[in-house]
């Protein structure tokens, strides 16, 4: 007869505990996704790099119409919270000093990936589409690609797409800030 494992799951607020506790560090590479607390790959430059770039573009691009979020957690649920590699979010005049953004704060979520594609879009991908989160890419600097994901429900993001070199991106809610795929994804 077999035993049965049983996992323990962790809260964000237990999470946030274990960092004042001082068991997590604030250099830790570990995000909360789906009550377990799981490591982060490493940035290599070119990741570091490419999110430098969508964070200029946004910013310098919206000004004070949005809040630009550099791998900073968002709280997705009672046992999620992430940190993308950028979240375009709502304006807030505490710059979101008094609590960590939710879903409705969130216009746009970008995920930046060396090596970690696979686990963006079969893992983190279903938690944003489940949560709401109106738009997602995925940067794939391995394929060179970008993947945008509209539409959220349920059972997943209902609009899929991929983008290359030579073609233009824009984000649902900012069409007037166009994007070079190339630029992101393709070797300097």
């Amino acid at each position: 007869m077999g035993t049965e494992l049983k996992h323990r799951l962790f809260t964000v607020d237990e999470y946030h505990q274990m960092g004042h506790a001082g068991i997590l560090h604030e250099d830790d590479r570990v995000e909360l996704i789906e009550g377990e607390i799981v490591e982060m790959s490493p940035i290599g430059s070119k990741h570091a790099g490419c999110v430098k770039r969508l964070n200029r573009h946004f910013t310098e691009g919206l000004g004070n119409r949005a809040v630009v979020s550099v791998q900073d957690p968002v709280r997705i649920n009672h046992h999620s919270e992430p940190e993308p590699d950028l979240a375009v979010l709502r304006p807030r005049e505490d710059f979101y000093a008094n609590g960590h953004p939710g879903p409705e704060d969130v216009l746009l979520l970008i995920e930046v990936a060396e090596t970690s594609a696979r686990y963006d879009r079969e893992v983190k991908l279903p938690l944003y589409a489940r949560a709401g989160i109106p738009e997602v890419w995925l940067v794939n600097l391995a394929a060179y690609e970008i993947e945008r994901f509209r539409g959220p429900s349920a059972d997943g993001y209902r609009t899929a797409g991929t983008l290359q070199g030579g073609d233009g991106l824009t984000a649902e809610h900012f069409p007037e800030l166009r994007l070079d795929v190339a630029e992101l994804v393709e070797p300097a």
